[in-house]
């Protein structure tokens, strides 16, 4: 009987601490519940002598009732007290709910779509390919033959099929592989671009991913000259970066083009002057790109003294850290909902 009446103190003492019906409810369950104080009480009825037995199970039982009226009378007051501070406007309950958050596009994907509708617009169908791709029209149908040293720049990720002790299966490195597919499978003219995720194994920074998304773009036909390219990709760099930007075409290499060219534009916050975000040459880098190489051309079956053509490839990453002024890539992918709903 001792232990019921000190069970009854520490229980009302714990309910009058109780200041909010969160509290109450852990009050309820430490003291009412299945596992509460006063239901373990209960069921040491049976192990009592059975002289003892009536009385106390009769003081556990009026201990119990006691408890839950005063349950909920605390319970009436702490809702009284909760509904008074709505009343006093610390809480207008007129206000219409909170809206919940709308889904949007990622910014990659935002701009591979503007991309696609710019080339879409200048005449170029979307066409995709396989991720898991062959070395054949990954690297050797490119000019990039198994001893090519331009390999060891893409940091390939291979996978384990071998054919002849070599391996012949991996992840794409850029979307070029499906320009050779389409051109397989189509007699020009041809105007294709090809969107994609591609794969290349070199350590993450702020310019650098194992992931990244490319556009490509090809164009084959007789009579195709650089003059056609230089103005189809500078109306393309202009679309997507403002009319007003300047375009320049420096030489570089890549060996499924010749030549090859370098596609920039000139920085918009120095206006070409040289700046911190153009590493102070007033140009940045979008692109490369450059006439289609015969032997490319004669490998998918084109006649290369009838036939010319060129190509482009950007990065989409690229293109939306420029278009927005974002300093690192990893935070495209960094799953950040503050970054992503600027967006």
């Amino acid at each position: 009987m001792a232990d019921l009446s000190d069970l009854r103190t520490r229980a009302l003492a714990a309910l009058d601490a109780a200041s909010n019906l969160e509290s109450l409810n852990e009050w309820r369950l430490a003291y009412l519940g299945r596992q509460g104080e006063v239901s373990l009480a209960l069921r040491e009825v049976g192990t009592l002598p059975a002289t003892e037995r009536a009385a106390y199970g009769s003081a556990a039982n009026a201990l119990r009732t006691d408890l839950e009226a005063q349950l909920t009378e605390r319970q009436a007051e702490l809702e009284a007290e909760a509904m008074e501070t709505l009343e006093a406007g610390s809480i207008d309950v007129s206000l219409p709910g909170r809206r919940g958050l709308v889904g949007r596009l990622h910014p990659i994907t935002q701009t591979q779509r503007d991309m696609l509708g710019v080339l879409t617009q200048m005449g170029f169908q979307v066409t995709e390919g396989p991720e898991v791709e062959l070395d054949y029209y990954n690297f050797e149908a490119l000019r990039l033959g198994k001893d090519h040293p331009a390999r060891d720049s893409h940091d390939t990720f291979w996978l384990d099929n071998r054919k002849d002790g070599e391996r012949f299966m991996l992840l794409r490195t850029h979307t070029s592989p499906n320009q050779i597919r389409f051109m397989e499978n189509h007699e020009p003219p041809i105007r294709v671009s090809v969107p994609g995720r591609v794969y290349r194994y070199e350590a993450t920074d702020a310019t650098h991913e194992w992931m990244f998304h490319q556009v490509e773009l090809l164009a084959v036909d007789e009579g195709i000259s650089m003059k056609q390219m230089k103005g189809t990709l500078t109306q393309f760099a202009r679309a997507l970066f403002g009319q007003e930007r300047q375009v320049r075409f420096r030489c570089d290499f890549f060996p499924y083009v010749e030549p090859g060219a370098e596609i920039a534009i000139d920085c918009g916050i120095c206006n070409g002057k040289g700046c911190r975000s153009c590493g102070g040459e007033g140009w940045l880098e979008i692109g490369g790109a450059g006439m289609v190489h015969p032997d490319v051309l004669r490998g998918v079956g084109y006649d290369p003294d009838r036939y010319t053509g060129f190509a482009a490839g950007f990065g989409i990453e690229r293109v939306a850290m420029l278009r927005h002024g974002i300093e690192d890539l990893r935070n495209f992918y960094a799953n950040d909902l503050r970054f992503l709903r600027q967006f």
